[in-house]
C-alpha cells in the first residue's frame, strides 16, 4: 500500500470580500471568452452576501473536523488545503508541501461525482501545480468518487427528514422530494466516467438512495441548477425552477429541496436555491424547505478518514446501491469535456 505522508484537501475556492469577486470570477472563466458584462452580472450574486462565498470557511471547518477525526482514528498525517480558483491556491500549497519535505500525499476533492469539472479537471489542476513546483513536488493521489458512500448519503437523508419536519402538518409526510445538482453540458455528461454518462447515472442513484433512506413517500425528482454558457449549447435538465413551477401547477402540497450534488454550501447553493428557487416557490405559493448539505456531519468526516484508510491500509470499500464503489484512478479516457479534440498540425 502507498506510504502517504500528507493529506490534501482540494476545493473550488471562493471570494472572501468584495474586492476578491471579479478577480475570482476571472480565474474561474479564464480562457473561456466570457464577456465582462456577464462577470459583472454574476458578481452581483456575491455582493448580495458581502462579496463572501461560504465555501472557504466551510473548508476550514471541514479541515478542523478531519484533523480531530484523524487523531481519533490514529491517522497521523499533516493536513494541507489548496483551491482551484482562489487563495489558498493549489500551486502555492503544493510548493509549501514540497518545502516541508512531503513526498506522497493523498487528496480529497470537494466533489462526490464523476465528471470533467468534478474529477478530471481536479486531476489536471494537481498536475499543473506539480509541474509548476518542479522536481521537488510530491506525488498526489486523488481519492475515489463517494456519491454512494453511506457517509455521504445518510447525512443528506437525515437532512431531508429534518427539512420535511419544518413544513406544515399534513405536508410533513406528503412532500415532493426534489434533488438538485449542478448542470453541465450534455456532451460533457456523455463523456463522464469510463463508459460515459456516469454523472447523471451517479446523481440518479444518489437521489434514489437519499429518498429511500429518508422514507420519502412520493416519487423523487432529479433536477439541475446553475446553468451557464450560451443558450445554443444543450445542458442537463430539467431546471429546478421549471420543476417547482410544474409541481405547484399540478397541486403539490410542498417540496423538500435536497442539494444532492453538493457536499457543502457555497454561492450556487445559497443563491440559486435559497433565493432564486425559493422565489419561484413563493410566487406559486408552494411550501418549500431546503435540506442541509453534509458539510461537517461526523459521518461525512469519518467517511473521509475511511477513504484514506482504503488507499493507505487496504480497508474494504463501502458503497450503497448498485453502481459503486467506483474504484481505482481515472484513466486517460475518463471524464472528458465532451468537446472535439483539436487536430495536431
Amino acid at each position: 500500500m502507498p506510504r502517504y505522508d500528507a493529506f490534501l484537501l482540494v476545493s473550488f475556492g471562493g471570494p472572501e470580500g468584495p474586492d476578491d469577486v471579479i478577480p475570482f470570477l476571472e480565474n474561474v472563466t479564464r480562457g473561456r471568452g466570457v464577456p465582462r458584462e456577464r462577470l459583472d452580472k454574476v458578481a452581483e450574486h456575491y455582493y448580495r452576501f458581502g462579496g463572501v462565498s461560504p465555501i472557504n470557511q466551510q473548508c476550514r471547518d471541514l479541515l478542523a473536523a478531519i484533523e480531530k477525526d484523524f487523531a481519533a482514528g490514529g491517522v497521523d498525517l499533516p493536513l494541507y488545503w489548496g483551491n482551484r480558483n482562489w487563495d489558498p491556491m493549489l500551486t502555492d500549497t503544493v510548493a509549501r508541501m514540497a518545502a516541508d519535505g512531503i513526498r506522497h500525499a493523498v487528496a480529497f476533492v470537494t466533489s462526490a461525482y464523476s465528471s470533467y469539472s468534478g474529477c478530471r479537471q481536479y486531476l489536471e489542476d494537481i498536475e499543473r501545480a506539480r509541474s509548476a513546483v518542479g522536481g521537488r513536488a510530491p506525488l498526489i493521489d486523488k481519492l475515489r468518487p463517494y456519491f454512494d458512500h453511506p457517509g455521504f448519503i445518510d447525512p443528506l437523508a437525515d437532512a431531508v427528514r429534518a427539512a420535511a419536519g419544518t413544513l406544515r402538518r399534513g405536508v410533513q409526510d406528503d412532500y415532493d422530494l426534489v434533488c438538485t445538482a449542478h448542470s453541465i453540458p450534455e456532451a460533457m455528461a456523455a463523456a463522464s466516467g469510463p463508459a460515459g454518462n456516469a454523472y447523471p447515472a451517479q446523481l440518479a442513484e444518489a437521489s434514489r438512495l437519499i429518498a429511500e433512506r429518508a422514507g420519502a413517500r412520493r416519487p423523487w425528482r432529479l433536477v439541475y441548477q446553475s446553468r451557464s454558457g450560451p443558450p445554443s449549447v444543450p445542458w442537463l435538465g430539467p431546471d429546478v425552477g421549471d420543476c417547482l413551477a410544474e409541481l405547484a401547477e399540478s397541486g403539490s402540497k410542498g417540496v423538500v429541496l435536497a442539494p444532492a450534488g453538493f457536499i457543502c454550501d457555497h454561492l450556487e447553493v445559497v443563491y440559486d436555491l435559497d433565493i432564486e428557487a425559493a422565489g419561484v416557490a413563493d410566487r406559486f405559493g408552494l411550501p418549500l424547505a431546503r435540506a442541509a448539505t453534509p458539510a461537517t456531519d461526523p459521518r461525512f468526516v469519518s467517511m473521509i478518514t475511511e477513504l484514506v484508510a482504503e488507499r493507505r491500509d487496504g480497508v474494504p470499500p463501502r458503497a450503497l446501491g448498485d453502481l459503486g464503489p467506483v474504484l481505482g484512478t481515472c484513466g486517460p479516457g475518463c471524464c472528458g469535456t465532451g468537446r472535439p479534440s483539436r487536430a495536431t498540425p
